[in-house]
């Protein structure tokens, strides 16, 4: 099964200066989103802070981004951590307040043998129904998932997908090679959008799209239609901001942007501090010349 094709927004958690989550603006970005055209919502990924949430607050994201996305679009749940168990208890979670899929990260810190790894994943994906998309991101997990785990781990029924942020198109064309077409392919890196589309990749799980959600559909879109030219001309133009958003750790400058839009306070969770002012400044300059009308 095919959970979403085009743009999914890895969606920042918008918080109060308290700390608290903001749910009102939360559901607000959701309808912006959905209004914007993106095609799947990713809630408690990376980029939502997931990592410094308390398992109720985990469970409530999800479950405030499922109601108000009422359907339109699949919501996609990030549940991975480095203990299955609690992993399971996450997945479970979303399950039950109606999550259509999960995302699961590779664990992190302990890592895992590649038996650990598979068991891993088999135990999340027989706790639920769901099906599954499997994260490869090497640079924070210090894991990677090589093409040959990949196809060993499809053989669990839900899984059903990768988000490919290795950052390496020769590992990823490995994958599309060997994989069947009914496995997909998401891109996890903004900036190679393109090359793993082209490689049979069917949409990106985003972070730009967090402040360019149009911009990002259509670029995915012009992909799947197979319009490589209007793709090309589309992703170059996307790279300065790119830049600009990680040009410290994510979502430090992504949610900043979102601020800039005047959508959402900026605010973070520790060890996550406010963006240094050149950080600041860089985005505005970059968001004003790709046409993003910053707040005064």
């Amino acid at each position: 099964m095919r959970i979403f094709e085009g743009s999914g927004v890895a969606l920042v958690t918008p918080m109060k200066a308290d700390g608290a989550v903001d749910y009102k603006k939360l559901e607000e970005l959701v309808e912006w989103q959905i209004s914007e055209g993106t095609d799947a919502i990713i809630a408690c990924g990376t980029t939502g802070e997931a990592s410094t949430l308390a398992n109720d607050e985990h469970i409530a994201v999800i479950e405030a981004v499922v109601k108000k996305a009422d359907g339109r679009v699949p919501v996609i749940a990030g549940t991975g951590v480095n203990d299955t168990q609690h992993a399971i208890e996450l997945s479970t979670g979303a399950e039950k307040v109606g999550a259509d899929a999960l995302l699961i990260v590779t664990p992190y810190y302990n890592k895992a043998s590649d038996e650990g790894l598979f068991l891993h994943y088999q135990k999340i994906a027989q706790s639920v129904k769901l099906p599954i998309i499997l994260y490869s991101v090497a640079s924070r997990t210090n894991m990677n998932i090589a093409p040959e785990m990949v196809k060993r781990l499809a053989e669990i029924p839900n899984v059903v997908a990768i988000k490919e942020a290795s950052g390496n198109i020769s590992q990823i064309a490995e994958i599309a090679r060997i994989m069947p077409e009914d496995f997909t392919i998401y891109s996890g890196n903004d900036d190679q959008v393109l090359p793993i589309m082209a490689l049979g990749g069917r949409g990106s799980i985003s972070t730009i799209a967090n402040i360019a959600p149009r911009q990002t559909h259509e670029l995915t879109q012009a992909l799947l239609d197979g319009d490589f030219s209007l793709a090309k001309d589309l992703q170059l133009a996307q790279l300065p901001l790119i830049h600009a958003i990680f040009c410290e750790v994510n979502p430090i400058p992504v949610k900043t942007g979102v601020g800039l839009l005047g959508k959402i306070e900026p605010n973070f969770r520790l060890p996550l501090s406010a963006a240094k002012a050149e950080t600041v400044e860089g985005l505005k300059k970059e968001m004003t010349a790709y046409g993003l009308e910053v707040a005064k």
